[in-house]
């Protein structure tokens, strides 16, 4: 019994990280993109790293809504079919 409980646990911290790796990656890559920018050009513009970032995160947020759902309803499902075992 609690090795489901805890085998269930990891498996939702797995889902949790496969559905955020997406926009953390943009994140992280735009933001190295801009610092990068930023230094060449000796731009020190506070706003100029957050536009690019917010719009490329909600870009691909977007574009991979789809998968995300798709994997969330996949990962409901099977916790949904597991409660019967963990009523005993």
């Amino acid at each position: 019994m609690e090795a489901k409980l805890v085998a269930l646990g990891v498996e939702t911290f797995k889902i949790a990280l496969l559905l955020a790796l997406p926009g953390l990656l943009t994140g992280m890559f735009l933001g190295l993109a801009v610092s990068i920018f930023q230094a060449t050009t000796q731009i020190n513009e506070m706003t100029l790293s957050f536009i690019p970032k917010i719009l490329g995160v909600v870009i691909v947020i977007v574009l991979t809504m789809p998968w995300m759902l798709n994997e969330m309803t996949d990962f409901a499902t099977h916790v949904f079919n597991l409660m019967p075992s963990f009523v005993e």
